[in-house]
């Protein structure tokens, strides 16, 4: 189970986790020991929330793929234990992010003052550019 808020929970069904060989350096461990994760969520086919599903298909994220399936990659640590942890919570991170409410955009207006600078300083850069240009005699 992974809990998402205190209404949506995730069954363990639901989330598809692999064992796979890490890449990178490791020496002649690396080769014989599968302890990276490959998380697969099928966003379509889960239980969550129609808001939940709507609001994850919309956003664009590279881990999303155009079919609706979230494609985790967890590698950071030496055990499964800890990189399953890992994917878990970067899933539930990715989701929790995605449903959260964005802040709603106040447009907001320069105020007199700095309009007032700006326009000096456009006045003041044109006459020290002005004084650059040839010699009236």
């Amino acid at each position: 189970m992974l809990k998402l808020s205190n209404a949506v929970e995730l069954a363990d069904w639901e989330i598809q986790i692999t064992q796979i060989r890490s890449q990178g350096a490791g020496g002649q461990n690396v080769n014989k020991v599968a302890s990276a994760v490959h998380l697969r969520f099928d966003i379509a086919h889960s239980t969550l929330p129609a808001f939940y599903k709507e609001r994850l298909l919309s956003i664009s994220d590279q881990r999303i793929s155009k079919d609706g399936v979230i494609i985790i990659k967890a590698q950071s640590y030496r055990t499964f234990e800890q990189n399953k942890e890992d994917a878990l919570n970067r899933l539930k991170v990715l989701i929790q992010q995605a449903v959260k409410p964005e802040k709603a955009r106040r447009p907001t207006r320069p105020t007199k003052s700095s309009q007032r600078r700006r326009v000096d300083n456009k006045t003041r850069r044109g006459d020290i550019k002005s004084l650059r240009g040839k010699v009236k005699v």
